[in-house]
């Protein structure tokens, strides 16, 4: 980059011209200078991708030319320099930081967002000694919303007292806090119900037309963003922007020159959710909840649409009702034959029609109104699509929950549409992630996300752990185990854990791939415990939140937790609290789930093999995020026991067993205990 050259001594204040940065780097950056004779220096930093910024500053003489010192750049300490050289007939600008333009990080979970802004990224910025602005962006659920707060205050309608008491601490918490962010609010827990009526959400939203938009904290949070150098976002986020872009919405990310994915095994997972669709009686039970609040603060008058509010919320919970089960899925062939749910169907689309032919009369009497119009009819669109698809590549399926029921329509495959969108926003994309390649093959992500047909092809690479493995961990394959599927096969689960446990005096995870399995074999495990008079606290999935339940895992130091598949990935415990995990069997995908079944059946028919190209391998990858959770530091130990005995006695399985860390080999129980025994007994955290 060159500056054409400049007086510094006294005189009219001038600018001095930057030409476009090396190919190599961004094209779409220009760097603007002005000089004054009182020594003062202003940086416009042009970029096609994002605003025009500008850095005031300061300029003094030096012996090779001039220096400038920038002190109010969010992120600058006082005394940063950007130093200028000369060189011949030019002056020489080291802009290194510039030359990157905005990258956004992007993770799998808020709490590891919460590590990488609060943690990671200022450690970097420290050690790297560079004037980089970070911000932290989450999705508009994690913020308190100023108008749906304080109608929902003027409602009252709160489902317990619990709730009615977390809504007014919360509203303490907006008159305090500077970002908004739930996360910050101590006294209610992030997932407790009462958020949902104090955030907002994408259907209710009131963007610009909102009263309260001067003060939001959503709006602020993304101010802060577009003026970043590094933007760290969740995945949904990331696509609920992409989304937003497809609709014509706008953009809810700024643009940038360089994402980044950690985590990036989740991708193909969120990326289906995201463009997919969706409709769930909870979304009709929340329009029907808006509609009445903004009917009683606009259209008081109004009782027809009061009544058609209860309408619509019936109508909701009769379609969950017709059926009579809980946490299941169904392909929608598989209730070809239930009357009752596909009537319950029609009754809720009459019901829509009618609901916002009453919306539609009172729409212009606020704009929270004239809102819920726009989300009845999108959700009436949606569920027009859902009864009569478009094409064949998309498969249809119900999923039910305990109080809510969800119409599903997911892609059958995603990469044509990931592809697409790399394709449509030039800038450089890094996957990044422990678990994905199996083996060293990166094959089967790749051909997930369509990255098997991007130009230039995409560069891969595996970088060895620090971790000394044959040293740190032991990986235990029990001889035999019954098969997988054998009823009595949870026992020989706990039968194989137990003696570990012991050994280990707790310190045991131990990872389930069913809800049933889990709860056989926390019971086998308990009573293990209680015949031999061993006092360990015993912990299981559900009798608290999953934070809770970590936070007390760690705070003992001897317990055991018995978990499902919630816990295999993004859970870190380091230290002597955790030296042994237990997989019960390998995490293939329940082959009756009907998207799975969907992507069998339509790759059988493009003559591939679904178990080698797409089942085996996600199920190598999950497995590797399990296994993961044993050894977090340079310090750990521990024992790895994968019981399934198809990793021995299948072909296959020497796939699985060659993707795992390079830990010791071992299919002796006694050699294993012995490893266990020899570990420093565990710290009292009482």
């Amino acid at each position: 980059m060159a500056i054409q050259p400049a007086p510094v001594h006294a005189g009219k204040t001038r600018p001095v011209g930057l030409g476009a940065l090396g190919r190599r780097h961004f094209r779409q950056a220009q760097v603007g200078l002005t000089l004054s004779p009182e020594h003062l220096a202003t940086l416009t930093y042009y970029r096609d991708t994002g605003p025009k910024v500008e850095y005031q500053g300061a300029w003094q003489p030096t012996e090779s030319g001039i220096e400038l010192l920038f002190n109010q750049r969010n992120g600058w300490g006082a005394s940063e320099r950007i130093p200028l050289q000369r060189h011949g007939d030019r002056l020489q600008a080291d802009y290194t930081l510039l030359n990157g333009g905005k990258v956004i990080i992007s993770t799998g979970t808020k709490t590891l967002q919460d590590q990488l802004f609060n943690r990671d990224l200022p450690t970097i910025r420290g050690a790297l000694k560079v004037p980089v602005a970070v911000a932290l962006l989450k999705g508009r659920a994690n913020y308190v919303c100023h108008y749906h707060l304080a109608r929902n205050l003027v409602d009252g309608r709160f489902q317990t007292p619990e709730d009615a008491g977390y809504v007014r601490a919360i509203g303490r918490f907006m008159e305090i806090t500077q970002s908004g962010d739930k996360a910050e609010c101590p006294e209610v827990p992030e997932d407790a119900f009462a958020w949902q009526f104090a955030t907002s959400s994408r259907d209710n939203c009131l963007g610009q037309d909102c009263p309260n938009i001067k003060e939001c904290f959503v709006a602020n949070a993304r101010r802060a963003a577009m003026e970043a150098d590094v933007v760290v976002v969740n995945h949904h986020l990331f696509f609920a922007d992409v989304m937003l872009r497809d609709e014509g919405m706008g953009e809810l990310l700024p643009s940038c020159n360089a994402v980044i994915f950690d985590e990036a095994h989740q991708l193909p997972e969120t990326a289906s959710l995201f463009f997919g669709e969706s409709i769930s009686t909870a979304q009709l039970l929340e329009l029907a909840r808006d509609t009445r609040s903004e009917t009683v603060a606009a259209a008081r008058d109004c009782l027809d649409l009061i009544e058609a509010t209860r309408k619509l919320e019936k109508a909701a919970r009769d379609l969950r009702l017709a059926i009579p089960t809980e946490n299941a899925r169904f392909g929608f062939a598989q209730l070809d034959d239930n009357k009752e749910f596909h009537e319950a169907v029609e009754a809720l689309d009459a019901e829509l029609d009618e609901f916002g032919g009453i919306v539609e009369t009172q729409a212009e009497r606020s704009e929270g109104l004239a809102n819920c119009l726009r989300r009845t009819q999108e959700v009436q669109a949606r569920l027009a699509r859902w009864r009569v698809p478009e094409g064949t590549d998309w498969v249809r399926w119900v999923e039910v929950f305990s109080q809510t029921l969800s119409l599903n329509a997911t892609p059958l495959s995603i990469a044509a549409i990931f592809k697409r969108q790399m394709e449509g926003n030039p800038r450089a994309w890094i996957f990044t992630s422990a678990t994905l390649a199996v083996g060293r093959d990166f094959g089967h992500y790749c051909r997930e996300l369509g990255l098997n047909w991007v130009e230039p092809p995409v560069d891969t690479a595996v970088w060895g752990s620090p971790f000394d493995y044959p040293k740190q961990a032991i990986l235990y394959a029990p001889q035999g185990m019954p098969e997988p599927n054998s009823p009595d096969y949870p026992d020989a689960v706990a039968k194989v854990a137990f003696p570990l446990i012991r050994a280990a005096h707790g310190r045991t995870f131990v990872l389930c791939t069913s809800l049933r399995a889990m709860r056989r074999i926390h019971e086998l495990i308990a009573d293990a415990l209680a015949r031999e008079k061993i006092e360990l606290p015993l912990l299981i999935q559900g009798e608290g939140s999953r934070t809770e339940l970590l936070d007390r895992f760690r705070r003992l130091g001897n317990a055991i937790l018995v978990a499902s598949q919630s816990f295999w990935e993004g859970v870190d415990v380091p230290g002597d609290a955790l030296s042994v995990v237990v997989i019960d069997k390998l995490p293939f995908a329940p082959p009756d789930d009907p998207v799975l079944a969907a992507r069998i059946e339509h790759m059988q028919k493009n003559g591939r093999n679904p178990f080698m190209e797409y089942q085996l391998p996600r199920a190598v990858i999950n497995v590797k995020q399990g296994a993961g959770r044993l050894i977090r530091t340079e310090r750990d130990k521990g024992v790895l026991a994968i019981c399934d005995p198809r990793m021995l006695t299948k072909p296959y399985g020497r796939r699985v067993w060659q993707s795992l860390p390079p830990m010791r080999r071992s299919k002796v129980e006694a050699e294993v205990v012995d490893f266990l025994e020899q570990l420093p007994p565990p710290a009292s955290r009482q």
